[in-house]
């Protein structure tokens, strides 16, 4: 399966729209506004909320969980290393790798691919392709890559860098 993430530019809070390989509309992403901590809704054609994602704002080192129907059902860390980042994903036991910098990554679990995404460059806003495995829940992979995203956006801003997907 192949999804497309389209980030809307100008809008007060975080709005994504997801695509299929069609270019028919499969799910949104909305940010709530004035928050402490990054939060995300992600939500299907009919406007059935699907997961929603939030911040752990007090950890010394980026943290989000995805919840559906009220459970949190994974965790997305940011682990602490000196030259590569990395992520995991417990819940799901996924392995995140990849080239973070260019945006052009993989998760996995137990050497089996999951998903594939690149970012696409020159767009207006952060634009993705996935390229999901058969048989593998869009929804966690939709997940893992706005979290992927905000982190890669806020360590970016801190760094001074002008990259940013709050608008």
């Amino acid at each position: 399966m192949k999804l497309y993430i389209k980030q809307k530019v100008f809008s007060w809070k975080d709005k994504f729209t997801i695509y299929d390989e069609f270019g028919n509309e499969a799910y949104f992403v909305e940010g709530e506004l004035f928050t402490i901590g990054k939060k995300l809704n992600l939500f299907d054609r009919e406007n059935n909320q699907l997961a929603h994602i939030y911040q752990k704002v007090l950890s010394f080192l980026p943290r989000f969980f995805i919840e559906m129907n009220g459970k949190d059902v994974a965790e997305v860390v940011k682990h602490f290393t000196l030259f590569k980042q990395k992520f995991s994903v417990t819940g799901y036991d996924w392995q995140v790798d990849g080239d973070f910098l260019a945006h052009e990554y993989e998760i996995y679990r137990n050497e089996y691919t999951i998903a594939t995404i690149s970012k696409e460059w020159f767009t207006l806003g952060d634009a993705y392709s996935i390229d999901i495995a058969d048989g593998v829940d869009p929804v966690g992979v939709i997940c893992v890559v706005l979290i992927i995203d905000a982190i890669l956006a806020q360590t970016n801003n801190n760094r001074g860098a002008s990259i940013t997907i709050n608008t």
